[in-house]
């Protein structure tokens, strides 16, 4: 999974795996995103990455069976959701 953000400082987006790389910092413009905790933020990006794309190809193989049922998608979704709604309310705030 590639997680993709928009910096509030520059308004560019970029990749999670840019921050990383760049120690938390925007690639483009170099702001912090959060110099206080730059590697928390680093380490729950990869992990939020590398969770996303265990929990896609789990899905496929799901899906690959065949099965004889359907997934509810707001029970796989929403507290996703909700957490990337945060997020964002956490910029304004801080903007």
């Amino acid at each position: 999974m590639k997680i993709k953000g928009t910096c509030a400082e520059c308004g560019r987006d970029f990749l999670a795996e840019q921050a990383v790389a760049s120690g938390g910092e925007c690639p483009w413009c170099g702001v912090a995103f959060n110099p206080d905790y730059a590697i928390t933020l680093i380490d729950a990006l990869r992990d939020a990455e590398e969770a996303g794309t265990k929990l896609e190809r789990a899905l496929e193989a799901v899906a690959a069976l065949d099965p004889a049922f359907t997934l509810a998608e707001g029970s796989i979704t929403g507290d996703l959701r909700g957490s990337v709604a945060r997020v964002g309310r956490n910029v304004i705030r801080q903007g």
